[in-house]
């Protein structure tokens, strides 16, 4: 072996048009890096000859009867070569769209791309479409080649244009071709050898551009991230075993576990085949891990030091490739799988649709068809342990299923969702509970009602402290304690060091809902009036004081929320002066089960203040038990 010869084997996938030359590309490569078995060359002529037909490069690829039939490349295919610098891998993910899942599978896998081009018919939709793929699939190497320059007489002119076409889309989509680069496969020109026919390009071949990739090293500096894969017992041993995604794990560490919130000690590592002594590992290593405590771990756990979590959300966001023939709709249940996790989802909302033609965004969307791009929000029953792909790539992809299906993937997107990992936990220890002697019985007798929360949730513009107001005053008419909370109340106090960031958004609801629970307790009618726009958010509101606490969603479409726009926010929010404004740029949630639905759409303020004091008043009068007692007291 060249002792100058990279070690590392590249993966690398091929992509591009129906037709502009992906198979005759690979095929000339391998016959030009003598990579092809012996006697191959020869017995594809045959072949050719026998069927009369030209000789086609592609055939070295085709490996069933059916794709020499169909002339489409059907399935992923994966292609061992060799360079004077390095090993290969070429996945060769088919071009028709209707093979496009096999090219999920493939890209996913690679460290670097090569989008092949026709010159003579451009940019067309299916390069757009693969080439949105590689960003989903977060590619960052990029080689784009420009094919049959022969029919177009290798005029440099064509190059050009196609090759602005080229750039000019790339980087609309935040990719960046590391070369563009003119070739005839057929031919094998500017593949391994130059050739004569394009001496007025003066860059790379494809073979010099590949060699000058890097394989993707693990990230070693980044937060420890171990998906467990699997428990096993060996004899006592209780050993936890997966893949090191990034960091460094090492004996003795204190291992948090997500999203079980544990904590224990590692107190060995166990690698295969056996080696004694080991104390670390490092990202890209598969080991086990046995723990100081017997605390419960799963496959799909993750686990991390405690200075650098995962986020825990039911809740997240995915830039989505939807392949199935079943369009993708709002209400849907699907199976995700990321790093070693699985969980059933479903689809709360499709945020936008995005035309890989031109990039164009449509909100509103009611459903994803095949090979469409759309920003879709999935719920989860249960909170995931979840890093966004920009934070860690190998556990960022979210891969799509239905049954055994794979029906869609992409990248997952967290920048509109707070971390939903339990807040508010005290700091302090030797914290204890103080037992009252006051009972609420004993209060509702006193005030002649119970206490209790309603709390109103809606977009910015639907009415809720209009009508907090109002209802405030009219409850407060027939003798009864009620107190409003909202935002002027309690941002210019209690909460005036928080912004409006999805974090401190979640700690603002937090406050405000341990404050209302207190007023319940104490026997006042609290009524809360804001956007409160996470369902977990309200959920961790509820579990405060869950006997007082009553959802109330004051209905109002974004549309009629804009058009009314009280306080102008929605106009600055639409022109950039207020960022991460709900509704806007930032989601609102609407109650999944609220207790009760007032539309402010189509009923006017009475109607409305008419049906909340309704509701509060059958929710807060004394029990018939109080009642009677009450009665024979004064009869008395």
């Amino acid at each position: 072996m060249d002792k100058n010869k990279i070690s590392q084997q590249l993966g690398v996938v091929i992509v591009g048009h129906v037709d502009h030359g992906k198979s005759t590309l690979i095929g000339r490569l391998l016959n030009d890096t003598n990579s092809l078995e012996d006697g191959k060359i020869d017995e594809i002529k045959g072949v050719c000859e026998r069927r009369g037909v030209p000789f086609e490069w592609s055939f070295v690829l085709d490996a069933f009867q059916a794709e020499r039939d169909q002339a489409v490349t059907i399935d992923t295919t994966q292609i061992f070569f060799s360079s004077d610098a390095r090993d290969y891998v070429i996945i060769d993910a088919p071009g028709h769209r209707e093979f496009l899942k096999n090219m999920i599978s493939g890209a996913s896998q690679a460290d670097a791309a090569v989008l092949v081009v026709d010159a003579d018919e451009g940019v067309r939709e299916q390069t757009r479409r693969h080439a949105y793929m590689l960003h989903l699939l977060g590619m960052k190497q990029i080689a784009v080649v420009i094919n049959k320059m022969d029919k177009v007489n290798y005029d440099p002119e064509v190059f050009e244009n196609v090759s602005r076409d080229c750039q000019h889309y790339l980087e609309s989509i935040g990719l960046h071709a590391s070369y563009i680069i003119p070739i005839a496969a057929r031919d094998g020109d500017m593949l391994d050898i130059r050739g004569d026919n394009m001496l007025w390009y003066k860059g790379k071949t494809l073979l010099g551009a590949l060699d000058s990739f890097e394989v993707h090293s693990p990230s070693i500096a980044r937060p420890l991230r171990f998906p467990i894969q699997d428990v096993y017992r060996f004899d006592e041993k209780r050993i936890l075993v997966g893949r090191v995604e990034t960091g460094i794990l090492r004996k003795g560490d204190t291992l948090f576990f997500s999203p079980t919130n544990e904590k224990a000690v590692v107190t060995s590592i166990e690698s295969w085949p056996l080696k004694r002594g080991v104390v670390e590992a490092q990202a890209g290593q598969s080991v086990g891990i046995t723990l100081s405590e017997p605390i419960f771990v799963e496959r799909g756990h993750i686990a991390s030091h405690e200075k650098n979590l995962p986020m825990l959300s039911n809740v997240f966001q995915t830039n989505l490739f939807w392949l199935s023939e079943r369009p993708l709709k709002v209400g849907n249940t699907y199976r995700v799988r990321y790093g070693t996790n699985e969980a059933r989802v479903s689809v709360q909302s499709i945020d936008t649709l995005v035309d890989t033609q031109d990039l164009k965004k449509q909100e509103g969307a009611s459903e994803v068809q095949k090979n469409a791009v759309a920003e879709v929000t999935f719920r989860a029953r249960d909170s995931l342990p979840i890093d966004p792909y920009k934070d860690n790539d190998k556990l960022g992809r979210v891969v799509v299923y239905e049954e055994y299906d794979v029906v869609g993937g992409g990248l997952i997107n967290m920048d509109n969702y707070p971390d939903q990992r339990q807040m508010g936990q005290p700091k302090s220890e030797n914290i204890y509970k103080v037992s009252h002697s006051v009972n609420p019985d004993m209060r509702a007798k006193m005030f002649g009602h119970y206490g209790g929360i309603f709390w109103l949730t809606g977009l910015s513009g639907s009415g809720k402290s209009t009508l907090a107001v109002a209802v405030e005053q009219a409850v407060f008419k027939r003798g009864k304690n009620i107190y409003v909370l909202d935002g002027d109340n309690v941002r210019h106090g209690l909460n005036a060091d928080l912004g409006f960031s999805p974090e401190d958004r979640t700690e603002n609801i937090r406050r405000i809902g341990e404050v209302a629970a207190l007023q319940a307790n104490a026997g006042v009618i609290v009524l809360s009036a804001f956007i409160s726009p996470y369902q977990q958010d309200r959920d961790r509101a509820r579990m405060a004081a869950p006997h007082h606490f009553h959802e109330i969603y004051v209905k109002a479409d974004l549309e009629t929320c804009e058009g009314r726009d009280p306080k102008g926010l929605y106009k600055k929010a639409r022109s950039g002066e207020i960022k991460e404004f709900t509704g806007i740029d930032s989601p609102y949630e609407p109650p999944k089960n609220p207790d009760l639905v007032v539309d402010t759409k189509i009923n006017d303020v009475e109607t409305c203040v008419s049906q909340i004091v309704d509701y509060i008043e059958a929710n807060v009068q004394l029990d018939k038990k109080l009642a009677a007692e009450e009665k024979i007291h004064v009869l008395k």
